[in-house]
């Protein structure tokens, strides 16, 4: 077992108030939330040990959450985009969204094929009785469509995801406008 058995990861995404309230319950302020007909955007600063800004995007047309964590000095893996697979949905009537992390994630290594990781979660989950059978089954299917559409666009994850989502899924290091200021 990679982690500490736990039920599904939810978190809310409260565009109106520019916030994110996380996993843990803790509440953090949004530099920036984005709407687009296939998706949110959101990025905002992080106090973690070893990131210290995070941008998403909840896709819920592919069950996907994209990430790039924006690391520290000494702590970059080598990844660009960190994928979870789930339901996200919104906005609701109050124009929140929400996100429920179904244990398998991808990780997007350029120049490498994407690699499925956290499995063993999955079954475990499952065992426990924290995900049922149906959502198991949908999070393998997300999981397989993104590694099979990826090898589909020569493993070129985002080229995959903006060509799924009919749009540009964009981050800093990639602007939904090439003349855009990458920084923002």
């Amino acid at each position: 077992m990679t982690g500490v058995l736990h039920p599904p990861k939810r978190e809310v995404f409260d565009v109106p108030a520019m916030t994110n309230t996380d996993n843990k319950g803790f509440l953090r302020e949004v530099e920036r939330y984005e709407v687009t007909d296939y998706g949110l955007y959101m990025s905002r600063p992080a106090d973690h040990p070893r990131f210290f800004h995070l941008e998403s995007w909840l896709l819920p047309k592919l069950g996907l959450r994209a990430n790039i964590f924006h690391f520290h000095v000494g702590h970059h893996e080598g990844q660009r985009l960190y994928l979870d697979v789930g339901r996200f949905t919104g906005p609701d009537d109050d124009g929140r969204w929400h996100a429920e992390d179904w244990y398998l994630d991808l990780v997007d290594v350029p120049g490498h094929p994407l690699e499925l990781i956290d499995v063993d979660e999955l079954f475990e989950a499952h065992a426990a009785g924290y995900l049922p059978t149906a959502e198991c089954q949908e999070a393998v299917a997300i999981a397989t469509r993104a590694l099979v559409g990826a090898a589909e666009h020569d493993h070129d994850v985002q080229r995959w995801l903006d060509a799924e989502v009919g749009g540009p899924v964009f981050f800093r290091d990639r602007p939904a406008d090439p003349g855009a200021d990458s920084g923002q």
